[in-house]
């Protein structure tokens, strides 16, 4: 399973109404594996729905230049935010959370 949350470290809560999609690498090619909008707190429940997940590279795509204009930043400077990972057991769980701010983000695996 792979799960993922977003909080905005500028506001110290959760962001939310940010489109993610899922994808894993086939490839050369990128092909999409689920996608949701993050809730009131930061989380999005879709990614996941009715997937089986193979070993393999995979790569979250979050929204955030919609995210930051509509938090007052007319011209953001992340328009989108990419985090490339690995699944070596696709039995385990991948929780990847992102944390955001305007001009910066960082990320980890969580549990």
């Amino acid at each position: 399973m792979i799960t993922t949350h977003v909080l905005d470290t500028t506001r110290g809560g959760p962001a939310a109404a940010i489109r993610i999609v899922l994808e894993i690498s086939d490839g050369s090619i990128w092909r999409e594996v689920g996608r949701g909008v993050t809730d009131a707190s930061g989380r999005v429940t879709t990614l996941s729905e009715r997937q089986t997940f193979v070993a393999g590279t995979y790569r979250l795509t979050f929204g955030t230049g919609d995210y930051h204009r509509r938090q007052g930043i007319s011209h953001p400077f992340f328009p989108d935010v990419q985090i490339t990972f690995a699944v070596a057991d696709p039995g385990d769980h991948y929780h990847v959370p992102l944390l955001l701010s305007p001009f910066g983000y960082s990320t980890y695996r969580g549990t």
